[in-house]
């Protein structure tokens, strides 16, 4: 298990956590699951609503059985990750899903070479797959090597409040200049404000005051507002603001 680093198209650098094996395999049993639930609702609608005996069919009527049953079950995962963004229903609901380790999303092209290559990973007892999965950084079977993905957890997935970003509204107006924010890098910024955010969760009031401090100190002004707090979410929202233009 490892962190997977995307780069958005802001220049801000994400950090994922990459799926375990054990997680990655007990969504394919979700997925096994349901496609076994999927062939007994088959062989029951076609035994008992159309009073079909599938298990002694011949010629062309067994092979349009066979493909009636099994296309579905070859296709599910292909169809499935490039019509739910990289996901199948048990990625799903195990809250996993397969993303292009480059940050763009991954194309049908990407989903298409997994599928091919699950051939190899899967279907050979799993062992090209689970051994690929345990000597590579990301967890990546070799179908991911092909394609340029991984498979990331979303249950801890980074959004806006993990990033340098702050929300604005569309009529914000900053207090401070370009030339004021800009005195501050991003890797300022995010340090600033993952201290901010650590102060709040701890109620630690020396450390806002350090941040606040060391912002008057860049900015070589006293603090214009009458709270710490407020000076520093205006740093942040007006650097949002102006960087984003």
């Amino acid at each position: 298990m490892s962190n997977l680093q995307i780069k958005t198209t802001q220049n801000i650098n994400l950090f994922f956590r990459t799926a375990s094996l054990g997680e990655r395999m007990l969504a394919y049993f979700v997925d096994m699951l349901i496609l076994i639930a999927y062939v007994i609702v088959v062989l029951t609608v076609m035994s008992k609503l159309l009073s079909i005996d599938v298990f002694n069919l011949k010629g062309d009527a067994f092979s349009i059985t066979l493909l009636l049953i099994t296309l579905p079950m070859m296709f599910y995962s292909l169809i499935c990750e490039s019509t739910l963004e990289g996901q199948t229903v048990g990625k799903k609901l195990v809250k996993i899903k397969v993303v292009k380790i480059d940050g763009y999303q991954a194309s049908f092209f990407d989903y298409f070479v997994r599928w091919v290559f699950a051939i190899v990973d899967i279907q050979m007892a799993f062992v090209p797959g689970v051994i690929s999965m345990v000597v590579t950084k990301h967890t990546q079977r070799l179908g991911d090597l092909a394609a340029g993905t991984a498979v990331i957890t979303e249950k801890n997935k980074y959004n806006i409040s993990h990033s340098i970003l702050m929300e604005v509204a569309d009529d914000y107006q900053p207090h401070f200049s370009r030339n004021q924010v800009m005195l501050f890098s991003d890797n300022d910024i995010r340090i600033i404000k993952e201290n901010f955010e650590l102060s709040k969760q701890s109620a630690n009031v020396d450390l806002l005051l350090k941040i606040s401090s060391k912002v008057c100190s860049v900015l070589q002004l006293p603090n214009p507002f009458n709270s710490h707090q407020l000076l520093i979410e205006t740093l942040l929202k007006d650097y949002n603001f102006h960087t984003s233009v």
